[in-house]
């Protein structure tokens, strides 16, 4: 009776143990997933569009209105500054530059910005023109910036995969080592003991 109770405990401390490192890791990989995994545009623009402020790489100008600069749409709904007004705002700041593409904008009012990619001239035009207040924020990446980003989220992207095939092959080892110690319980012998 004492050694069937030893064993069950023996048993399910394995097994608790192997299950919480198991979660563990899968919750890592989860988060990392969640913030990395970007390998296409819609997962880009997915995750743009649910954040509210400009990141630190980003590059965010305020201007003053007039903004000083002409916008244009491309074909995938992506608004980009076709032109720069030479003695406007937008020249003035020194920070624009004609094919930026306009990421986020200002809100209707407070700090917070909005993503603007992929929803269209119209709408970044009535977001800028509604806006309260005397000034505009704008993020703008250029060409380059957004192959930059790409390459980097497909890397992110890899890397993830990477880290989820190393949690699944550890928790592989895991639960062979929670088997054969079950064997060896089982069996009777384990560590000498029984």
């Amino acid at each position: 009776m004492m050694k069937t109770t030893l064993h069950y405990l023996l048993l399910t401390t394995l097994a608790a143990t192997a299950s919480a490192f198991t979660n563990v890791v899968q919750n890592e990989i989860c988060r990392t997933c969640t913030e990395l995994k970007m390998a296409n545009d819609k997962d880009l623009i997915r995750w743009a569009r649910a954040s509210r402020t400009a990141s630190a790489d980003d590059r965010s100008v305020e201007l003053k209105r007039p903004l000083g600069l002409v916008l244009e749409e491309d074909d995938s709904g992506n608004v980009y500054v076709e032109t720069v007004a030479p003695r406007g705002n937008a020249a003035r700041s020194g920070m624009i530059k004609e094919g930026d593409i306009v990421v986020m904008c200002s809100a209707t009012f407070g700090d917070q910005l909005w993503s603007t990619r992929g929803v269209g001239l119209t709408r970044v035009l009535s977001a800028i023109r509604v806006r309260a207040g005397p000034t505009v924020t704008l993020v703008l990446e250029s060409p380059a910036d957004r192959e930059r980003k790409a390459k980097m989220t497909t890397k992110a992207a890899k890397a993830a995969e990477e880290a989820r095939a190393r949690a699944k092959e550890k928790k592989d080892q895991l639960l062979t080592q929670l088997e054969a110690d079950e064997l060896k319980l089982k069996k009777g012998k384990f560590l000498g003991l029984f």
